[in-house]
């Protein structure tokens, strides 16, 4: 991973300093991977899955902490996430970032919140979005979701949850309640993107582990039953909710195997 850097965005007219690093090939001329973390990730939390996946493409692809994550912009205090942060991050932030960087088409490789975050991006972005790996997406909130993130919560407040991921955001606070603080929101439980599927018209590849703690196997069966487009499911046993950390190895061949299968959408 090359040194990261900050992008300067204003989406819907708000300042805000993105970390972004570079990873792959240098000089590819194909559309980038971009990857989208999870709902406690960061550019740091990737470690070296997005390089290995995109030296493995011959592709370049771009690493970004989203707002109130890793190196870029915190939540100002007091301020909370609204129940619709995914879909503003997809329709708004993720744009305006691809317009700074001056990447015209691109591929998503999203994991959990970043996996709905990719699909929601497909729907909106028809034609700026070739491909998508959604790995652990939500696409409706469960209760083993639910019962995970509380979980999630008193490990922060009780363990040395929160020591950990300080390691990775200037300002953990801001990341760790963001995410747990609308994920556990009762208005959150009727969030649902399922309509939104049928409006994805390039390939998907949904992954999910088998002992997936944070979902159940409804959520990439759903997208294959309403996505507009292509998709195919991987569905990996004896593994939980991060697959690309569980099983980094299966998870760069099948995205491997099913960028390059789909190469005439993908250029």
């Amino acid at each position: 991973m090359r040194p990261a850097q900050t992008v300067r965005i204003a989406p819907a007219g708000r300042r805000l300093d993105i970390e972004t690093a570079w990873v792959g090939a240098v000089h590819s001329a194909a559309a980038p991977l971009v990857f989208l973390h999870e709902g406690l990730g960061s550019v740091a939390m990737w470690k070296d899955f997005p390089a290995r996946l995109c030296e493995r493409l011959g592709r370049r692809g771009l690493v970004y902490s989203r707002f109130a994550y890793g190196r870029s912009t915190p939540r100002p205090a007091g301020e909370r996430f609204p129940v619709g942060f995914m879909e503003r991050e997809a329709r708004e932030v993720l744009p305006a970032l691809l317009d700074a960087l001056g990447i015209e088409r691109a591929l998503l490789f999203g994991h959990s919140d970043g996996g709905s975050i990719a699909l929601l991006a497909a729907a909106a972005l028809p034609g700026r979005i070739d491909a998508v790996v959604a790995v652990a997406p939500h696409c409706f909130v469960e209760p083993i979701s639910v019962e995970s993130i509380a979980a999630a919560r008193r490990a922060y407040l009780e363990d040395d949850l929160r020591e950990r991921l300080a390691k990775y955001h200037d300002d953990v606070d801001s990341a760790f309640w963001g995410w747990n603080d609308v994920w556990l929101d009762p208005a959150f439980r009727d969030w649902n993107i399922e309509a939104e599927l049928g409006a994805i018209r390039c390939p998907v590849l949904a992954v999910q582990g088998i002992d997936d703690e944070y979902g159940t196997l409804a959520q990439i069966r759903g997208i294959a039953a309403r996505a507009g487009g292509s998709c195919e499911l991987l569905e990996i046993p004896e593994c939980g909710h991060s697959p690309h950390r569980d099983q980094p190895d299966r998870v760069i061949v099948a995205t491997a195997s099913f960028i390059t299968k789909n190469r005439r959408q993908t250029p």
